[in-house]
């Protein structure tokens, strides 16, 4: 009887070590500097499968994030339930963990992208970790109320109510800038939609109504003429929104953000090499007074160092193949404030 009931306990051991084992064989925690190139091949799958198996939008990963290395359906317990879609519905809020995107939010939440952008009043595609969505309810509360002021603002007194812009240089602060304007650190944040009183050299301000005698400062928001090599760019650029990101892609099927640059330049007779964004930031030359038509680099993205960029079309907004589509997205957004690195203008330009 003791020999079998060692028989059986040895097998009970055994079986818990084969299943952890199968466990740990089916899913890869991200080191620092892999890609999902780099985790694709050392596991003989594709970045595709990849990308299915995990939900991802993108190709962007990071440090001590789990991923699947098979499709879940091959999981001996189904991966979906039931009480996953009912919390939800309860809580008609959402917290956004690392690696989410709002097509993945809103698959979890039987709801679309475009609802969930309509509730939380977002423009673009782009959410960040710890971020609060509303996820239910109805947009009907957006209020309206601002059209009718343009209509009192065409018969009052022209200085009074005149709007301004600044161009952020070296050393500036948003108090230095109220004083200068003799309004508040708040209104300056209200009217360029801030969230903190970070700002950068060359980001452009709305004043309202100030009355400072201030110099006018230097615009960089005009969009270039059409027949420029400038304009060029951002003409064709535009044609090209709604393009699905593709890794490694330079085609009109799929880009990814320096394979959309290659596409873009190339097109508007401005001859570049296929290259990546760390090529194209050391083939181009820093600019203090960006123009439409230069690039806009960033850093520490999903890797250390220059990892992303996209092109200045002035309006303090840039033209980029990012997230999940070829998209313009503000220079004032949360996350890629954060990540900002500088204007640089192409060698190929000058």
């Amino acid at each position: 009887m003791k020999k079998l009931m060692g028989t059986a306990i040895a097998a009970g051991v055994l079986s818990l070590a084969l299943g952890a084992a199968d466990t740990e064989a089916s899913s890869y925690t991200i080191k620092p500097g892999d890609t999902l190139w780099k985790v694709a091949a050392s596991n003989h799958v594709s970045v595709t499968s990849l990308k299915s198996w995990n939900k991802l939008s993108s190709d962007a990963i990071y440090p001590n994030q789990v991923l699947r290395l098979a499709s879940p359906a091959a999981a001996s317990t189904p991966a979906p339930s039931a009480p996953v879609a009912s919390a939800p519905a309860r809580t008609g809020t959402y917290t956004v963990k690392a690696g989410d995107t709002l097509s993945s939010i809103a698959r979890n939440y039987s709801t679309t992208a475009a609802k969930i952008q309509q509730l939380n009043n977002i423009n673009g595609s782009i959410i960040h970790p710890g971020q609060k969505l509303k996820v239910s309810g109805t947009a009907q509360v957006v209020v309206s109320a601002p059209a009718p002021k343009p209509a009192p603002t065409a018969t009052a007194p022209a200085p009074k109510s005149a709007t301004s812009t600044y161009r952020v240089v070296g050393g500036d602060t948003l108090s230095k800038i109220s004083r200068s304007y003799n309004v508040s650190v708040a209104q300056l944040m209200s009217w360029n939609n801030l969230n903190s009183s970070t700002i950068r050299v060359g980001q452009t301000l709305r004043i309202q109504g100030g009355a400072a005698a201030a110099p006018a400062p230097v615009q960089v928001s005009n969009p270039a003429p059409a027949a420029s090599k400038a304009g060029q760019v951002i003409s064709i650029a535009r044609t090209q929104l709604g393009v699905p990101y593709t890794w490694g892609g330079s085609t009109t099927s799929g880009f990814d953000c320096s394979g959309y640059l290659f596409y873009v330049y190339n097109r508007a007779g401005i001859t570049i090499p296929r290259t990546n964004t760390i090529g194209y930031y050391a083939s181009s030359f820093t600019v203090s007074s960006p123009q439409p038509g230069d690039l806009v680099f960033f850093k520490n993205t999903y890797r250390p160092g220059i990892s992303h960029v996209g092109i200045f079309i002035g309006n303090n907004s840039f033209i980029h193949a990012g997230g999940n589509r070829v998209q313009i997205t503000s220079l004032n957004d949360s996350y890629w404030g954060k990540h900002f690195d500088s204007f640089k203008r192409l060698n190929a330009m000058r």
